[in-house]
């Protein structure tokens, strides 16, 4: 199925029925830290979802966030990060003023660190199953409850954390991997905010104290979807589907604090990084902000050298089949579908992610 016309069909037929009825674990920075007027400051991270939000969990042999040239920024090799270096997780965890949790895989040789949190985040990974052979965020949160059970955390201890979720991406690009129908596609996207209903209201049940949710970016703008355009402007009709998917998104939240009686006090939150992504992408000559600018936003650093490679790849002979960019600060994406360290670090300082992070905070 060609990818584009389906995106198309899927979303003509979804606005129809919408309008009409080597091992290494690495930290993350430490930002300073900004006091609660409410005077909560957490102890815990829990994070969950896909490799925006993964540091370190997915399976060595079977990725190429393990391989070179991923981490070469930082740590100066791969540590299961799909970057060059620092990642979301790593960003949000310095603003609340902690060290990034380490890796749920590496809770048992670790277990002093557990204290600080842990990231159940498994890269390739959507609200249900994907191409990958990973959990899912369910069966992230069973991870979780399970700890619970074998009393590595008390619920009292819940109370005193909050948690991050990167999802959803994944479940789109699934749904059209196996030629998903346009008919059945409000029904999926139905299912697949129904069932995230249900896990972040898991997570707050469990007595996590607040829970942010990225909205997703603008799916059409990512490097595999502005290849065919060389990298010049993004696919259109992705980004509509993000729009719609974000609206829905909006109203789970707002019945989650209203269900949980957290409206004038809300325990659920979404991230913008939708409009931070969208506030690089439109930076140019004419910015005059200190901020980074990106000549070519969309031109990733890593990328394969044909469309059957990716960014890691090699060939039987050990020989790279992708190109390698001479300095990942000059460009804002790092492969195909994720941000150099300098990316996420300029989407973090947004106003648009600024504003998100302090309402999760509880500084507005």
């Amino acid at each position: 199925m060609d990818t584009q016309n389906s995106l198309f069909s899927l979303f003509c037929f979804f606005l129809v029925c919408f309008f009409s009825d080597e091992q290494v674990v690495v930290e993350g920075r430490r930002l300073p830290w900004t006091s609660s007027p409410f005077g909560f400051r957490p102890k815990m991270l829990f994070v969950f979802g896909d490799s925006y939000a993964d540091t370190g969990n997915t399976k060595i042999a079977e990725t190429r966030s393990w391989k070179f040239p991923y981490g070469n920024t930082f740590p100066g090799k791969p540590s299961g990060r799909f970057s060059d270096g620092f990642v979301s997780t790593d960003y949000i965890a310095g603003y609340l003023g902690m060290k990034t949790p380490i890796p749920y895989r590496w809770r048992e040789q670790l277990s002093e660190r557990v204290k600080d949190g842990l990231n159940i985040a498994y890269g390739g990974t959507g609200v249900f199953d994907t191409m990958v052979a990973e959990p899912n965020m369910t069966t992230q949160i069973d991870f979780l409850q399970q700890l619970l059970h074998d009393s590595v955390y008390t619920k009292r201890n819940l109370k005193t954390s909050v948690a991050f979720v990167s999802v959803a991406g994944n479940d789109y690009a699934t749904y059209n991997a196996k030629n998903g129908s346009a008919q059945d596609f409000p029904a999926f996207m139905e299912s697949l905010m129904n069932q995230l209903m249900v896990n972040l209201k898991r997570i707050h049940d469990m007595g996590v104290r607040k829970i942010g949710i990225t909205s997703l970016l603008p799916l059409g703008c990512l490097p595999r979807n502005t290849a065919p355009f060389s990298f010049q402007h993004c696919d259109d009709t992705y980004n509509a589907l993000v729009a719609l998917h974000n609206q829905l998104l909006s109203q789970v939240v707002n019945t989650l604090n209203q269900q949980t009686n957290t409206s004038n006090n809300p325990s659920f939150f979404i991230l913008d990084l939708y409009n931070a992504f969208w506030t690089v992408f439109n930076r140019n000559e004419t910015y005059e902000g200190n901020d980074p600018t990106f000549e070519k936003p969309f031109e990733p650093c890593c990328f394969g050298v044909s469309g059957g490679f990716k960014c890691g790849n090699v060939d039987e002979n050990g020989e790279n089949k992708y190109t390698l960019c001479s300095d990942p600060i000059s460009k804002f994406f790092w492969d195909g579908v994720h941000p150099v360290e300098q990316g996420w670090y300029v989407v973090y300082k947004t106003p648009a992610f600024q504003n998100s992070l302090k309402q999760f905070y509880g500084l507005t």
